[in-house]
């Protein structure tokens, strides 16, 4: 198959997303990208099978490989929209969200939720997680202080991707070592080569925009956190739940298995903590033993109106529960099927081997596995096999240019893992549009970390700063660019 030809899904892709994003804006994903996925599905499908004599059959194989790989994340979709309804009517999001107001400068606050949740990432090694829990909470206060929520899920995902990217506990992260053969603590420590730079430089950013941006610096925090008191019951033993949540993931415990303990502890403890929500949920005069059976299933499964004497907090405190997930596993879906076409029909190969031709010195090697993975987001609408199908294909390059292993795997990880939450098809890219209720082409120009993090990789490799020959560290002067 031609370069050019590998191109035609792709573009049929981009070019029915980008029409849907101008007629429907913020409801693109709530069905024309599903058309615009399965459209390029086909067209890949045609193309594959009556010009490469590709069988359906493999095609058919591919894209249930791409399901099978993809089952997690649907119970995972799951467990966040349980645990994202379950701690907004339990009280936990609003307690962070009312000591968030009294502790938190306006100005530095876009500075602290990129701290804030970069550690927390750090600690439970799962960008997902973060985002689905303590970013909702940092977007909801964010958006009292009046911040525009592009900037405030720029700084959110930001966070979340540089934490998820450095730790020993992320599965991307070891993926990345593991693919490209070096030990994980050692490839931890090459990553922060880039990523230390990176974190500081995008640090820097946040806290300029934070005083240059418009935002309700004159916020009546006294007023705004009455207002959130009057509705819900606020107690720093709430804090509890988040707290267990996170000591969990430390402790490895499975993502799924986490989040919906999680989510279950927090339902339940919602009857006892917010008995004037939880009047509004369960029907009237029901039983103690009806609400303790009714008000969990609702906060977990569907969505639920909450009615308040504030609109704000009217819409803060109305959920969706796993039902809202349910769109969004529509769309990863029509990402798999899209995914296995693209790999089972030889596209990938194809547009990877045009790409390896123009490796002449070190920064188009590392440029063209950064360029690789980013197609791969784009192509195959998965961070898992952007960063394994790259890692396989360039390993014997970097072997064969006298390349140790650990620039692979850092490079892998400095594009493809952060990028994937760029692309609007993307399986990331819908998970955190969905949970945080803001589009992917909204959020974009703000997360500065993602959109950087490729850039930094290369300009590292292009000025030749602790590349790695085999163990040992290349003087820009002693070897090309």
């Amino acid at each position: 198959m031609t370069g050019w030809l590998a191109l035609i899904p792709v573009s049929v892709l981009v070019i029915l997303i980008v029409v849907g994003s101008i007629l429907f804006g913020d409801d693109l994903t709530s069905g024309p990208s599903q058309i615009a996925l399965l459209v390029a599905t086909v067209v890949g499908a045609l193309i594959a099978m009556f010009r490469q004599k590709i069988s359906w059959e493999k095609l058919e194989e591919g894209i249930a490989d791409n399901f099978s790989k993809s089952g997690g994340v649907f119970f995972i979709l799951l467990a966040i929209g349980a645990i994202t309804s379950s701690w907004m009517i339990s009280g936990v999001v609003p307690t962070l969200i009312y000591y968030g107001l009294k502790l938190i400068n306006p100005s530095i606050f876009l500075l602290v939720i990129f701290i804030f949740t970069a550690l927390i990432s750090l600690i439970l090694g799962s960008s997902w997680t973060t985002i689905g829990t303590i970013g909702i909470a940092m977007l909801s206060a964010g958006e009292i202080m009046g911040f525009d929520s592009g900037w405030l899920a720029g700084a959110i995902i930001s966070g979340a991707y540089f934490g998820d990217k450095v730790s020993p506990l992320s599965d991307t992260t070891y993926l990345s070592s593991g693919i490209a053969g070096v030990d994980l603590y050692k490839h931890v420590k090459y990553l922060l080569t880039t990523n230390i730079p990176l974190l500081v430089l995008t640090g820097i950013i946040f806290t300029v925009a934070g005083f240059l941006i418009p935002s309700n610096a004159n916020l009546d925090v006294a007023a705004e956190s009455a207002q959130i008191a009057s509705t819900f019951n606020i107690s720093l033993w709430l804090l509890l739940i988040p707290a267990s949540t996170i000591f969990m993931m430390y402790k490895k415990v499975p993502a799924f298995l986490t989040l919906f303990i999680s989510a279950i502890l927090s339902s339940i403890v919602a009857v006892f903590a917010q008995p004037q929500i939880i009047a509004q949920i369960v029907p009237e005069g029901a039983t103690v033993a009806q609400t303790f059976i009714i008000a969990p299933l609702k906060v977990l499964s569907m969505p639920i109106e909450v009615v308040t004497e504030s609109p704000m907090l009217t819409e803060l405190a109305s959920t969706s529960g796993m039902a809202g997930m349910l769109n969004t596993v529509w769309l990863i879906m029509c990402v798999c099927a899209f995914g296995g076409v693209m790999e089972a029909g030889g596209y990938i190969g194809a547009i990877t081997e045009a790409m390896t031709k123009v490796i002449k010195s070190r920064t188009s090697l590392v440029g063209s596995t950064v360029g690789t993975c980013i197609i791969s987001n784009l192509t195959l609408s998965d961070q898992y096999m952007s960063i394994i199908i790259p890692g396989k294909m360039f390993a014997d390059i970097y072997k064969k240019e006298g390349y140790a292993p650990e620039l692979l795997s850092r490079s892998l990880q400095d594009s493809a893992t952060v990028t994937s939450v760029l692309i609007p098809w993307n399986s990331c890219a819908a998970m955190q549009s969905s949970v945080l209720g803001i589009p992917t082409l909204t959020y974009l120009p703000y997360c500065f970390l993602n959109i950087l993090s490729p850039i930094v990789t290369i300009a590292f490799a292009a000025i030749g700063y602790k590349v790695t020959r085999w163990g040992k560290p290349v003087n820009g002067k002693e070897d090309k660019k």
